[in-house]
């Protein structure tokens, strides 16, 4: 056999359950469920405050398009604070020159007006 294609087996222990097992030099866990548990565990408090964050920023889009159907419309905020809308999560904010502040939900944003009213818009090309 070519020694390019020789591999080294060892006597491992895998990382998530501890039993031995016999694998390459570089191999950590002794079955794919093994691995996935290991990663899951590993990753699993970033990964649910990442999706809490994640659905919170996808309802306010969702409440955001619902109420703007043709692109610009003008409603008052408690209407938003109605449907479940946090104010607090948003993805960017855009400042005109003229020194307004849009805060958008991914292509969905909205304008604070006077007296708690917001414009709400579309911004046409999202991507920078």
């Amino acid at each position: 056999m070519n020694s390019l294609f020789k591999i080294q087996f060892m006597k491992k222990k895998c990382l998530e359950c501890n039993d031995e097992f016999i694998g390459r030099a570089d191999k950590k866990f002794c079955s794919d469920s093994c691995r996935s548990s290991y990663n899951n565990k590993l990753n699993s408090d970033a990964t649910n405050f990442v999706r809490n964050i994640n659905n919170i920023l996808r309802k306010n889009r969702r409440i955001l398009a619902e109420l703007n159907p043709n692109g610009k419309s003008k409603i008052h905020k408690d209407k938003l604070m109605e449907k479940g809308f946090k104010f607090s999560y948003f993805t960017n904010i855009y400042k005109t020159k003229a020194g307004k502040v849009y805060y958008f939900c991914y292509d969905q944003g909205y304008l604070p007006l006077d007296n708690g009213w917001l414009a709400l818009v579309v911004r046409k090309s999202y991507v920078e």
